[in-house]
């Protein structure tokens, strides 16, 4: 009887007994990410529920991420699956408005440039040893879109998602802080002074224009790189809906309650993939650090190509909005009006940064969907 009661009473001490000295360092990691959503206001809404579900693998013997516990039921359920992501890619197209692209259709190429750190990283990692689909999906880090970042390294480096979505968001977080110096780096002062005023008489875009242009998109996008076609439509779908004007409902839906649950349901299944054995590896720093320059890379061929544009216009454009041809949607925006006010208090940037901004979005998708139909013609892909 004795022996019963204290082999039972081992049992309230079994956690501690089997824990790994990963696991108080992800804990704490998932502290962190709590601290820094919640205090510090940090991307709140994916580093809350993150930094609580690692936390929640990281206890052991709680069985939540084993075949039958309720965290590998929100993971098979939406991420293993990618369902979580394209549902996420909705809300986003529900919530942008691409009129600032529709109406001047040449900043969209910022929004292209600002992908090649994209294949650059890509060409980098492969340099460094990483296999074909992984180093897609740590490219796919600098374009800071979290969601396109999430369905490519969920679809074809699983073992990656945890340090990729990390990287991703982390970095898009830190947006204002990595780029203001790269972008005075690839300037002058007299281009950082350059006013965009006469640029910004444009004529509105007409409903029309912006119903047709998301289903166009769809198509050709999805006649050239149809691997990414369910990224592409999703995001589009969204848009669709918000600029239709007759399901006003689907897209209130799609960009709120939709939204919000997904993403609490991601977040959270993402926490569970980083259990300290399988997190603190030696990859995981590479991909955090091969995400940095991913980021860095992109920043400079966007605002690289905003000078070649600025020259082909005879100073026109101001290239500070080239950094904005990353999918950090409106975040690399505003980062560019505050820049550009240091230089020029006259300078208003922001509606030719939203352009470049919204064009990110699109390349960031065709770019991932780009290197994906590239891998399927080459067998990698199955």
């Amino acid at each position: 009887m004795f022996e019963a009661i204290v082999n039972g009473l081992s049992g309230l001490t079994a956690g501690v007994a089997n824990l790994h000295w990963s696991n108080p360092v992800m804990i704490a990691i998932g502290c962190l990410f709590l601290f820094l959503g919640i205090k510090k206001d940090v991307e709140p809404l994916l580093l809350v529920p993150i930094g609580f579900g690692a936390i929640l693998t990281n206890i052991p013997l709680g069985g939540l991420m084993e075949e039958h516990g309720f965290l590998r039921v929100i993971y098979n359920m939406g991420v293993a699956n990618e369902l979580f992501p394209l549902l996420i890619f909705i809300g986003i197209g529900a919530m942008t408005d691409f009129s600032p692209l529709l109406e001047n259709p040449k900043i969209f190429l910022l929004g292209a440039a600002g992908q090649f750190g994209i294949f650059l990283t890509v060409g980098l990692a492969l340099l460094f040893g990483f296999d074909k689909l992984d180093a897609v999906a740590i490219g796919v880090i600098g374009a800071c879109d979290g969601p396109t970042a999430i369905y490519v390294s969920s679809k074809y480096a699983p073992h990656l998602l945890g340090a990729v979505s990390v990287a991703a968001y982390s970095y898009m977080s830190l947006v204002p802080i990595l780029q203001p110096p790269l972008m005075k780096m690839m300037t002058t002062e007299k281009e950082r002074q350059i006013n965009m005023s006469e640029l910004s008489t444009t004529t509105p875009a007409s409903k029309t224009t912006k119903i047709v242009f998301p289903i166009v998109v769809t198509i050709f996008g999805g006649l050239i790189a149809p691997m990414g076609l369910a990224l592409l439509a999703t995001i589009m779908l969204g848009n669709l809906l918000k600029e239709c004007g007759v399901v006003s409902r689907l897209a209130k839906a799609s960009e709120n309650e939709i939204a919000n649950v997904v993403t609490l349901f991601l977040g959270i299944s993402i926490g569970a993939t980083m259990e300290g054995r399988a997190f603190l590896k030696a990859d995981t720093l590479m991909v955090l650090a091969f995400g940095f320059v991913a980021i860095c890379l992109d920043t400079i061929c966007g605002v690289g190509f905003g000078k070649l544009m600025s020259l082909a216009t005879g100073g026109k454009i101001n290239p500070l909005i080239g950094a904005a041809g990353i999918s950090a949607y409106p975040m690399a925006a505003r980062v560019v009006q505050k820049e550009g006010l240091k230089y020029n208090k006259f300078n208003f940037l922001l509606m030719h940064a939203v352009g470049a901004n919204t064009g990110g979005q699109v390349g960031s998708v065709m770019a991932a969907a780009i290197m994906l139909s590239v891998l399927k013609g080459m067998g990698i892909i199955p």
